[in-house]
């Protein structure tokens, strides 16, 4: 099975350049169905992130989106009032044909369907919650986490979920292992998930308070003297930074297991473990930029530069045909 028509291709590289870089690095035998599972979690996190609509309506179209991806209705909700508000023309096109992505899905095998719908009703659970417990677009209140399950729940929900699905996709179209290592395949992959998702919202902070979202735990604040409202002021980043290189270290961790994950792939997965490789030593290198960056000066973001980006590929490319080269290359950003 090779990759998505042209069309939706397209929208694909449009709403995440970043992804469609991984996802041209894979195999074919699960390029479409992974790029497939992109687009239509975009879709739902593009319908839980909108700014217009209330919180009630979202979560609505939010239910009513993932029946129709789940073959539980015949019908797409009326997103048209949702797309005309999108600042993101890519994500505008995105939500006025999001019936495309679904006629993809139904053509699949059934397996296929099975492990794709599996993790979307995951990952719109996640977003359902995040919906629920922050309400829709600015609000004027920071309304925290309360405690280090609820971040990590969160991780699982929205990203590890994606490590177990990446990982049943591999296992049904690329190669097969044995029970115990098919275990800790899937234990590795929901890590590799929250790797990048606990990176994502670390970076992040001042987005997220700004729209009155403080991932951060509650209690973890409170046991450094802070409330979610400190992280609103640059100036309390020496205050706030024991807590944010212990939450770096608990990525750092995960990114290990990632690690460990690539390290575990047959050696015939070349593409795989490139499209692995890559979101990794990105992780890596935001991390590293991370500890020395002030991440509550919301006017400077961390971002990983194209030339950057660039030079990552070429390394992975260069490494992929090579298991020790591939671990010295991973392993070089260790600390």
């Amino acid at each position: 099975m090779g990759g998505l028509e042209p069309s939706i291709d397209k929208l694909l590289e449009e709403t995440s350049r970043s992804f469609y870089l991984t996802l041209n690095k894979l195999p074919s035998g699960v390029r479409k169905q992974m790029g497939l599972l992109y687009l239509l979690a975009r879709i739902a996190d593009t319908i839980a992130d909108s700014n217009s609509g209330t919180t009630e309506e979202l979560l609505e179209t939010l239910e009513s989106y993932n029946d129709r991806a789940q073959g539980l209705s015949d019908s797409m909700p009326d997103m048209s009032n949702l797309a005309k508000y999108q600042k993101n023309p890519a994500e505008a096109r995105l939500l006025s044909r999001a019936e495309e992505p679904i006629q993809l899905l139904f053509e699949l095998p059934e397996r296929d369907r099975e492990i794709i719908r599996t993790c979307l009703g995951i990952i719109v659970g996640g977003q359902s919650l995040d919906l629920q417990r922050f309400g829709a677009g600015k609000v004027d209140v920071i309304t925290p986490l309360r405690n280090y399950d609820e971040l990590d729940d969160y991780a699982y929900r929205v990203a590890g979920s994606v490590g177990e699905f990446w990982t049943s996709m591999s296992l049904e179209h690329q190669f097969k292992v044995n029970s115990e290592t098919e275990k800790k395949l899937f234990e590795k992959g929901v890590r590799f998930g929250k790797a990048l998702q606990l990176i994502n919202i670390l970076r992040d902070i001042p987005e997220d308070l700004r729209l009155g979202r403080c991932y951060i735990p509650l209690d973890q604040l409170e046991s450094h003297g802070l409330v979610p409202e400190d992280l609103e002021e640059p100036g309390n980043m020496e205050k706030f930074r024991e807590l944010f290189d212990q939450l770096l270290d608990r990525a750092e961790e995960h990114l290990d297991s990632a690690i460990e994950y690539i390290e575990m792939l047959p050696y015939s997965q070349f593409r795989l473990r490139g499209a692995c490789m890559l979101p990794v030593l990105i992780g890596q290198r935001t991390i590293s930029l991370l500890r020395d960056d002030n991440v509550l000066d919301g006017e400077n973001r961390v971002k990983i530069s194209r030339d950057e980006i660039k030079e990552l590929t070429k390394k992975t490319v260069l490494s992929i045909s090579s298991k020790k080269r591939c671990s010295r290359l991973l392993n070089s950003e260790r600390r």
